[in-house]
């Protein structure tokens, strides 16, 4: 006997979630149609977010719109919240609908007990959507995993760059940014 799995929809998900059977205080994703229970933030986690909010509201400003923690939506069965997202600015900020692939410059996630699965199932579904420029940044090892060149199998492209390494989003190759100014300074 094969057993049949049935993947969740994004309409499916909001229905859901008005329909309240979600705890209030539980922290969910839906990821290739499956709903993921999103891992705790840890202080490091909270602080690095706002790090690199700080950063790159600086260097960018109005150029985008930073979402922290919010619903993107990828395709019709994938509606993570990352823990950054540059988008495009929107006159409504984004209250008529979640911002799609096209209006998404950069999704950053925070790992520091998530990496391998920000690095696997979630850069899957981020490649398959065609989301061009995704960073995780590791603030345990003190690393950021940059994935590029998104294909339907996942990304063609894995960067790991140590912190003394200065990058840029690819939409404003002008934005340099050091990685250790994302992480927390080093206490000599």
């Amino acid at each position: 006997m094969s057993v049949e799995f049935r993947l969740i929809s994004v309409p499916d998900y909001h229905r859901m979630a008005e329909a309240e059977i979600f705890r209030p205080d539980e922290r969910v994703e839906l990821i290739a149609g499956q709903i993921i229970p999103m891992a705790a933030k840890g202080t490091a986690h909270s602080a690095a977010i706002t790090r690199i909010n700080r950063l790159l509201k600086s260097r960018l400003g109005d150029r985008v719109l930073l979402r922290l923690q919010d619903p993107i939506e990828l395709d019709n069965y994938s509606e993570p919240e990352p823990d950054i997202a540059l988008v495009k600015p929107d006159l409504l900020d984004y209250e008529d609908h979640h911002p799609t692939v096209s209006e998404v410059f950069l999704v950053i996630e925070i790992a520091d007990s998530s990496l391998k699965f920000d690095c696997g199932a979630k850069a899957i579904a981020y490649a398959k959507s065609g989301l061009s420029d995704y960073w995780v940044l590791d603030v345990t090892a003190r690393k950021l995993h940059v994935f590029r060149l998104p294909s339907p199998e996942g990304y063609q492209s894995e960067t790991i760059l140590l912190e003394e390494v200065t990058i840029s989003p690819l939409a404003f190759p002008a934005c340099e940014i050091k990685i250790e100014e994302m992480l927390r300074p080093r206490i000599e």
